[in-house]
């Protein structure tokens, strides 16, 4: 590879911040991914939810007897105390309700996607993120289905490197891609135990079996 003046020269054409903007010369993506938007929304919904509505319950009461106590009545300066600090006691229910908008409005940004070297994770609500985990890191690569995503046939791939973790939410078909992603992990770690003058252009694949043979 050549580095000169143009190596950092930005293209005009890449201003989207998409995935293709982040690839390397002659790495090609294998697949794109997107989560499962009604199980992102309910996931956002419900998590939380049992610990948000005993908090708004336990303030309800709270108000509703000062209310039938008379005591904006009798004392109407409370108000200017007791709305203020209820405001900021109520704050579980404000991060509750954040979660939900910032589940909506960042799903139109979240995709995933592997190439034949590394995968790379975009997110992010007001800017874009991206994340990247070459396959040669990988160290694990595991499935979880909790019940939403058993409901609608979908899982959360989670991906242990040796310096970082990501997880790929509510997959469709997460078992096969998990499968898949075993696989061309296990290729590539294999591949680079060649040196660069034994390795073959393409490289059809680790399959090579262990047969056990009994000679120890």
């Amino acid at each position: 590879m050549r580095i000169d003046e143009e190596y950092f020269k930005v293209e005009n054409t890449l201003s989207k911040n998409s995935v293709d903007d982040v690839l390397m010369p002659d790495e090609m993506v294998l697949q794109r991914l997107k989560p499962n938007r009604k199980v992102l929304l309910l996931e956002s919904i419900f998590k939380g939810l049992p610990i948000v509505l005993i908090w708004v319950i336990f303030d309800s009461i709270f108000i509703v007897a000062m209310i039938f106590a008379g005591a904006f009545e009798q004392d109407p300066w409370l108000i200017a105390i007791i709305v203020p600090f209820f405001a900021l006691h109520l704050m579980p229910l404000w991060i509750y309700i954040a979660g939900i908008v910032r589940a909506l409005a960042g799903y139109k940004n979240i995709e995933y996607a592997f190439t034949d070297r590394r995968i790379i994770i975009r997110s992010g609500l007001i800017g874009i993120d991206f994340k990247t985990i070459f396959y040669s890191d990988v160290e694990g690569i595991n499935v979880k289905v909790g019940v939403f995503d058993k409901m609608f046939k979908v899982g959360d791939i989670y991906i242990k490197a040796h310096d970082q973790s990501a997880v790929l939410d509510n997959i469709e078909k997460p078992y096969f891609f998990l499968s898949k992603l075993q696989q061309i992990t296990l290729d590539i770690k294999t591949d680079i135990q060649y040196p660069n003058g034994l390795r073959p252009k393409d490289n059809p694949g680790y399959k090579t079996k262990y047969k056990g043979e009994d000679n120890y």
